[in-house]
């Protein structure tokens, strides 16, 4: 099973102008924090970067960033509103070493099959140097499942989460939950996830 699931991209393809538009007016309480842990001119990696907002708000106070989106469609909405190339990088297809001081996956990875986030994981864990920062949130559930859009989720526990990182050599990982809105409106718990590597 490829990391890319086919109905979501199509979701991504088909809403791409209408979900960028939307996701530019709301503001990301939780990068201040992520970027207060780096230090300036830090390199980060932003997985699914949607709209390109939040890129954008990290290159403005000066950082290195490489905003990427699994949505051609998408990536073309980002790469307007940044003025630059935003390449079209698939979870699975990121093969860096030891590249970035962080990586930024806002709501993203929970797209992820439950298969292959492990897998995805791994690669992150990978190209993160030593003492890199990663943050991502997703969906909390009990199991995999689409929402009304029909878009894939993993919705996973905050226990069967943590089983997925635990392989990997990280520092510390820490997770948040809250209760909050997607895209399609519906209220859903959340899981925030900051870890930092220890390096390979």
């Amino acid at each position: 099973m490829s990391s890319v699931d086919t109905e979501t991209l199509r979701f991504y393809a088909s809403e791409a102008e209408v979900y960028a538009r939307r996701a530019r007016t709301v503001k990301n309480a939780r990068l201040d924090s992520f970027l207060a842990g780096l230090a300036a001119g830090a390199r980060i990696l932003e997985l699914g970067c949607g709209g390109g907002q939040d890129s954008q708000a990290m290159l403005a106070r000066g950082f290195d960033v490489t905003p990427t989106d699994g949505s051609p469609e998408m990536a073309a909405q980002a790469s307007l509103l940044l003025g630059r190339p935003v390449a079209v990088l698939a979870f699975d297809q990121l093969s860096e070493t030891a590249a970035y001081d962080a990586v930024w996956a806002n709501a993203c990875l929970l797209h992820v099959p439950r298969p292959e986030l492990a897998a995805v994981l791994s690669r992150i864990h990978r190209a993160l140097k030593p003492g890199g920062i990663f943050y991502a949130s997703f969906k909390a559930g009990s199991v995999e499942g689409r929402d009304g859009l029909q878009r894939y989720y993993n919705y996973p526990s905050r226990d069967w989460l943590m089983a997925q990182y635990a392989p990997l050599n990280w520092m510390s990982i820490d997770v948040d939950e809250n209760r909050g809105r997607g895209y399609d409106g519906a209220e859903t718990g959340w899981l925030h996830v900051t870890a930092i590597s220890r390096g390979s």
